[in-house]
């Protein structure tokens, strides 16, 4: 049991649950039989009119992401170093990609600052509009790029582009763009699976590991984030594979991970890939399902 992408808190998070950081790993990712858990808060907007409802209620501003990703980084390393007889706790975090102009320089100012161990890459944003939260945001992106297919277009073209920017370690939640669409088939066409294939091509050119992220499950979609085509895809690129639980509190902690197991043998994969501390660096080994 392996999560390279969850632990988001509600300390640091306004949209994770109320919990402290620590809430988060103990006892939830020993109970579920993890052995290494990855933290990947979400890396802090630089700019007031990225900032989400809920965090403009609260009265929080940039520099409150700000204050709250300097305090998270602390706190990850201390957490790491506290549970580090009993789980192992890589230390990592969640890229945005806005501003558009100039998310690559401020993502990686952000890994070299804090000396993180790998990067999650993620895309919630497509021409600086969130997709990932509010239906009416979602449907301000379709109407910016002229229809559903046009705008799933211009997200896997923005993964691609992602990937070869900023070479993350793991390319979080592949098929986002589903979870607001209007239904499957309308995130399915020839022109999405041509954009999604060069995407696929990128996290194989640049050695990245494709999450299969159990949040789908909780979500209401029914499957995890990597719809079956791209997983029958995944295996014949021969693309590493690996879980994330993309906890945003302790009940999410390993949820949906033993159906996720089950989807990844019924597609023929045998086997994950996870990151593991070696004489002061991170690699990649490979795990049995």
């Amino acid at each position: 049991m392996v999560s390279l992408h969850g632990g988001h808190s509600g300390q640091f998070c306004a949209h994770a649950g109320p919990w402290h950081a620590a809430e988060v790993l103990k006892p939830p990712p020993r109970a579920a039989g993890y052995h290494t858990y990855g933290v990947t808060e979400h890396a802090p907007r630089s700019e007031a009119r990225f900032l989400y409802p809920e965090e403009l209620e609260l009265g929080w501003t940039t520099k409150t992401l700000a204050d709250n990703f300097h305090a998270y980084a602390r706190e990850a390393a201390a957490l790491a170093q506290e549970f580090a007889d009993r789980l192992t706790i890589l230390c990592g975090f969640e890229i945005e990609v806005v501003p558009a102009r100039e998310y690559a320089k401020l993502m990686s100012s952000l890994r070299h600052m804090y000396h993180f161990q790998y990067m999650v890459g993620s895309v919630h944003y497509v021409d600086e509009i969130l997709i990932d939260g509010a239906l009416s945001e979602f449907n301000r992106a379709v109407t910016h790029c002229g229809g559903v297919e046009p705008l799933a277009v211009r997200y896997y073209d923005a993964v691609a582009a992602m990937i070869e920017e900023m070479r993350p370690e793991v390319v979080a939640h592949f098929d986002l763009i589903r979870k607001n669409a209007p239904d499957e088939a309308s995130v399915d066409s020839a022109k999405i699976r041509a954009a999604a294939e060069r995407a696929l091509a990128a996290v194989a050119a640049h050695g990245a590991i494709l999450e299969l992220n159990t949040a789908g499950y909780r979500k209401g979609l029914g499957r995890p984030y990597l719809a079956p085509w791209m997983l029958d895809r995944a295996r014949e690129m021969n693309l590493p594979v690996c879980f994330g639980d993309d906890s945003h509190g302790p009940s999410d902690v390993g949820a949906g991970m033993n159906q996720a197991r089950q989807y990844l043998l019924d597609h023929g994969i045998r086997e994950i890939t996870y990151l593991a501390r070696e004489r002061g660096k991170l690699v990649k080994r490979k795990a049995p399902l």
